[in-house]
């Protein structure tokens, strides 16, 4: 099969889907490897990491002009026009993006994989896991640095200072965003409160040495409660492939001190915060009723050379079976299978469609026949 990795070209977006181990892989077991030249640089990886595995360096055009595409992040409107009928493997949060992205991959009937609905034996989301755990860590450090008063924070540091704790940090989810920004957050020393559904997870983190979280069942009051006096708020709910409720209200960040921080790590999929709106990394916050907010879309391409490796682990075992067994992968596998979003000009993700209004276009994969 033919393989294009494409550079990204999201803001500050410096991860690449596929490493030159990778590369090297995949051209082992007799595929063709593209890979856009420049793509793997701000991951560390430079063109001739590349060269050295046989893969060849090629244009934007030769890298897209391929049967399986490889991205890390959602194709932006300069990269429509590449859309055609190959299979394309990213993250594409369709139900929290413009609509214009979904009715492009209708339109040119690609096959649209998504990583984060990609789905184990048990349920879980093995794809999605890596970045959620990078963006966990990095909400709680985040927060931290925009707490500062320099900043136009409140000025409380999250942590310990000679045996006495400072700063609460709210986690609304149980997780594994809000399990790492638990761990993270705990390890400083601040006091810990996860707002959630299920309290075995608090006994988890416990038992993994994370001491000072208290779980709190998550409800309209208790998540109230737990804002009015919050230094750092981490939005890490997810429901899988659907837009993310928002649980946080206007209302209840009216009622939060003036300084504090929140940080919606929701915000691919809508957002959590109902007053969250995306950002970017060159722009990370703005102020709404006195309340800082963090809401970039793509956190972990803060640190790609971790992001990378760690995303990559995870994925070049589903691109093997893509690359061997092109649909078929998709199809001998219902977890892999409900990574289709899109497909033959069919939303094949009911949340999605549900998400954005087109349930008439919504058709499950399994029973496409092409």
């Amino acid at each position: 099969m033919n393989i294009g990795v494409v550079k990204e070209i999201k803001d500050k977006e410096n991860r690449v889907a596929l490493t030159p181990h990778g590369a090297y892989t995949l051209v082992q077991a007799g595929h063709t490897v593209r890979v856009e030249s420049g793509a793997g640089l701000g991951s560390g990886f430079a063109d001739a990491d590349y060269d050295t595995t046989g893969a060849a360096l090629v244009t934007t055009a030769e890298a897209w002009n391929t049967d399986l595409v490889l991205k890390v992040k959602e194709p932006l409107p300069a990269e429509y026009g590449f859309l055609s009928h190959q299979m394309l493997f990213t993250y594409f949060h369709l139900a929290g993006v413009s609509p214009d992205l979904t009715a492009a991959l209708l339109h040119q009937h690609t096959t649209a994989i998504a990583y984060e609905t990609v789905e184990d034996e048990q349920g879980q989301l093995p794809l999605l896991a890596p970045m959620s755990a990078v963006a966990g860590n990095m909400a709680v450090s985040m927060g931290s640095y925009y707490l500062a008063h320099f900043n136009q924070g409140k000025g409380v540091q999250l942590g310990t200072i000679l045996g006495q704790a400072h700063g609460k940090v709210v986690i609304i989810g149980d997780g594994i965003v809000a399990q790492h920004a638990a761990r993270t957050a705990a390890g400083l020393g601040a006091q810990v409160i996860i707002v959630g559904k299920q309290p075995e997870k608090v006994a988890h983190l416990e038992e993994n040495g994370a001491g000072n979280v208290q779980f709190v069942m998550s409800t309209p009051d208790t998540i109230a409660e737990q804002l009015s006096d919050a230094d750092l708020v981490v939005g890490a709910v997810l429901l899988h492939g659907a837009k993310a409720p928002h649980v946080v209200t206007e209302e209840m960040v009216r009622t939060m001190q003036p300084g504090s921080v929140l940080v919606d790590v929701s915000i691919d999929q809508g957002g959590c915060i109902e007053t969250s709106r995306p950002t970017s990394l060159s722009s990370p916050i703005f102020i709404k009723h006195g309340i800082i907010h963090y809401c970039v879309t793509n956190m972990p391409g803060a640190y790609p050379r971790t992001a990378t490796i760690a995303l990559t682990n995870a994925t070049l075992p589903y691109t093997v079976q893509l690359a061997d067994n092109g649909l078929d992968a998709l199809r001998n596998d219902p977890g892999f299978g409900k990574g289709v979003n899109t497909y033959q000009g069919y939303i094949t993700s009911k949340p999605v469609a549900e998400a954005l209004h087109l349930t008439s276009r919504y058709m499950e994969f399994s029973a496409i026949r092409t």
